[in-house]
């Protein structure tokens, strides 16, 4: 046969073998049934043998092919068990952490310099996304999310609540109607961050459903720009108070509502519970905690 196998073409043989049709292998395969198919005419032709029967219904294995099948379907399944441990050996080394954008950015990123000095073993790897998590399907270790802690069928641990004020310009407030509870609030227009999360989660800590009007209105990247935003009157704005301590000091904005700040509405650790059990996981969460209490 030759020095150099022809991996490609024995890879194609044998799947087509084991579905017992070209298109489900090259579906297999992520390649069309023409390429899988001379896949394995090269192959036949190099060897000098029929290795596959085509008919009406799919493929079946020749005597030739049947000689060679087994000891390729073993070879084939001993390679993908050894990538399999490769990968499970690569994540138990790796730390992955799911969260917003705005939270990794002006929060977790700039601290986990000395996550990784601390623990130089541990490879820390963060997906900034909005997006629901799904510990089932995906290799995703912890999700630090904001939110009220209801997290069903995972363990929350909570870390830090910021407040969040609802701020907006002296004129628009004095122009509008009174806002004397949280429901007030939708009879104007709410600015958003990015992940359009906070006014929702706000109103249902505070006891109120939120409808439609919760989603409305425009959004920011960035509580500068929210702040801008809430100054020229466009509406009102949720941002943290040591963000907004200048400009309510001016008196550009004011506190369109002041009640107490619901504890429940913070940040969480979420995880799974069988994830506990990783060393990597608890000195993650041993470390987070730490920088959370002194933020």
């Amino acid at each position: 046969m030759g020095a150099v196998l022809p991996l490609l073409a024995l890879r194609a043989f044998t799947e087509a073998a084991r579905l017992g049709s070209l298109k489900a292998a090259a579906e297999h395969m992520g390649v069309t049934p023409g390429a899988i198919s001379q896949q394995i005419r090269q192959l036949e032709d190099r060897l000098g043998v029929t290795l596959l029967l085509r008919g009406r219904h799919g493929v079946q294995l020749s005597d030739a092919g049947a000689r060679l099948f087994p000891g390729l379907s073993r070879g084939f399944g001993q390679i993908e068990n050894a990538l399999l441990e490769l990968e499970s050996f690569t994540h138990e080394q790796t730390l992955t952490i799911s969260t917003v954008p705005s939270f990794a950015s002006t929060w977790l990123v700039p601290r986990l310099g000395d996550f990784s000095a601390r623990h130089p073993d541990i490879e820390v790897r963060v997906e900034a996304s909005a997006r629901l998590v799904d510990f089932q399907r995906e290799r995703i270790d912890i999700a630090l999310r904001h939110g009220l802690g209801q997290y069903p069928g995972l363990e929350s641990i909570p870390l830090m609540a910021p407040v969040l004020l609802p701020v907006a310009s002296p004129r628009l407030l004095a122009e509008g109607p009174p806002i004397n509870s949280p429901q007030d609030c939708l009879n104007y227009p709410l600015l958003h961050d990015t992940e359009r999360a906070d006014w929702p989660l706000w109103l249902q800590a505070h006891g109120v459903e939120a409808d439609s009007r919760s989603q409305r209105g425009a959004s920011y990247d960035e509580d500068l720009l929210l702040l801008r935003a809430a100054a020229s009157g466009q509406g009102i704005a949720l941002v943290q108070d040591n963000h907004a301590q200048e400009d309510l000091h001016n008196g550009r904005l004011v506190v369109a509502l002041d009640r107490p700040w619901p504890s429940r509405f913070a940040y969480y650790l979420v995880t799974r519970k069988e994830a506990l059990k990783r060393a990597q996981v608890q000195a993650f969460i041993e470390w987070i905690t730490q920088q959370a209490g002194a933020a």
